[in-house]
């Protein structure tokens, strides 16, 4: 996915530092390039020597491999961060006000804001979750905005994950290594702390126990196992927050809670952080061939005696489906416009609408309305005829499946390279933990880099990299 229109330079405007870059860019033109290309090769041994590594999905190697990491952080200064955690704050409230109404009341259908079918078909959508709400009606206890930029204010979200959003470590670990490789920049640089963010998580979890923990909340991460694409992440957190990485089998219901195995026997947990899928999480309820989870919980958790974050069935407010609905989410629930814009999504479910996409198939970005990493999508500028062909075949057979949306000239801000500095389009992955207390926001986030020039795919299964990301105190 290439973008050949002139893209914002977030950290360069006319050949002149824009303001938040402006010591960090001085600082830059005073180090040697050798010195910084040694750093750069001591940070990815750091990240090998640390185990951060993931698994891409169809390998069949099934080989781990390095996020790359680029030493050149993405700044943001507190007025910009502040629109966007404003916006981030105001979609998280509302997303959780629209799961909880889709499992209760069902407001905004009789509405008629959404068409029941897109909820109804919806494959997402749990009816085990009717009828019920989660202990302090938290859903998304835990959520990922992706978003991208286009202009010195133009702020796009591009996709909501509300179900078991991933990346969290990368941004921890990044921070890391560019206080241990440039210790002297955050002496200069006044930059927003990230490493708060394991406290605050266990607080989040804690803060969403059920009404029946009595003392300290138990706290668990659930984990598919160590073959699982995200696992440094799940053992990583769990070590983190202080708190048992468990697998399904260390799990089990004893008179009506959720305990896990110890050598001194069984003991009651309170709070499960689950990275694991909703299908596979309980196979009494869900897929009864699953061996990851944990049979009968479901009954706990409606009994009110387990709190599960994020909830199940939180995967129909991440549709891309529901996402282009998302401005109007927003207005229903909170009566106010949205702080951050979505882009343009085509949905190709409609007639009218799917003859359009077809007709322009060339110009446009066409995602499944589930699909992620990535995976599943065209990308029209940049695919062959024979592509395109293929892809307008599967629209035809499964349109429901599919949206589609105009490709953006994303902002760009440099890696460095063996020439020195160069552009490559980035996004941003904020993290916002949801609690009955409220919401909290990470000052800075994920940043994703596609590496390849031109690429706007920044998703590492696709070979995108990660920066650390700055956001200036005051």
């Amino acid at each position: 996915m290439t973008s050949k229109s002139p893209c914002f330079n977030e950290m360069h405007s006319n050949a002149t530092a824009r303001s938040p870059y402006s010591t960090y860019d001085k600082w830059f033109k005073d180090q040697d390039a050798d010195g910084l290309m040694t750093k750069s090769q001591e940070a990815e041994a750091f990240f090998r020597r640390a185990g951060i590594t993931f698994n891409v999905y169809g390998q069949s190697d099934a080989e781990e491999r390095l996020i790359p990491f680029d030493l050149v952080p993405r700044i943001l200064d507190n007025k910009e961060w502040s629109k966007l955690s404003k916006g981030i704050e105001q979609r998280v409230f509302a997303i959780n006000a629209f799961l909880h109404d889709i499992y209760n009341r069902q407001e905004i259908l009789r509405a008629g804001i959404i068409p029941t079918e897109l909820i109804a078909q919806n494959d997402a959508f749990l009816p085990q979750m009717m009828d019920f709400s989660p202990p302090g009606d938290v859903y998304t206890h835990i959520t990922g905005t992706d978003i991208v930029r286009t202009g010195e204010d133009d702020f796009f979200v591009l996709e909501d994950n509300a179900r078991t959003p991933s990346g969290v470590s990368y941004m921890l670990e990044n921070r890391e290594t560019m206080l241990q490789m440039f210790p002297e920049l955050f002496s200069t640089i006044k930059v927003q702390q990230v490493s708060d963010y394991p406290k605050n998580l266990r607080r989040a979890l804690e803060a969403s126990a059920p009404a029946t923990c009595s003392g300290r909340p138990c706290v668990v991460v659930l984990t598919p196992g160590m073959h699982n694409s995200a696992y440094y992440e799940h053992s990583f957190l769990a070590d983190q927050m202080g708190v048992e990485l468990v697998e399904g089998h260390d799990l089990r219901v004893v008179d009506g809670h959720i305990a896990m195995r110890t050598t001194r026997g069984y003991k009651v947990i309170d709070v499960i952080y689950r990275r694991v899928d909703d299908e596979y999480l309980d196979p009494l309820t869900f897929n009864p061939n699953s061996m990851l989870g944990v049979p009968g919980i479901m009954d706990i958790y409606r009994a009110g005696n387990i709190t599960i974050a994020n909830a199940p069935g939180t995967g129909v407010a991440d549709d891309k489906a529901i996402y282009s609905y998302m401005p109007h989410i927003i207005e229903f629930y909170t009566g106010e416009r949205a702080i951050l814009k979505n882009v343009l999504t085509h949905r190709c479910s409609e007639p009218d609408t799917l003859k359009y996409v077809l007709e322009n198939l060339v110009d446009l970005v066409v995602k499944e309305v589930h699909g992620s990493g990535g995976y599943g999508m065209l990308v029209g500028p940049a695919a062959s005829k024979q592509e395109l062909a293929d892809f307008a075949e599967k629209l035809k057979a499964r349109p429901a499946n599919y949206i589609a949306q105009p490709t953006l000239a994303l902002s760009t801000v440099p890696i460095f390279t063996d020439s020195g500095l160069a552009p490559r389009h980035v996004d941003l992955r904020p993290f916002a933990l949801m609690s009955p207390k409220g919401v909290s926001i990470t000052a800075g986030g994920l940043t994703r880099v596609a590496l390849q020039e031109g690429s706007l795919v920044v998703n590492s299964s696709q070979g995108g990299g990660t920066k650390d990301t700055w956001v200036l105190e005051d």
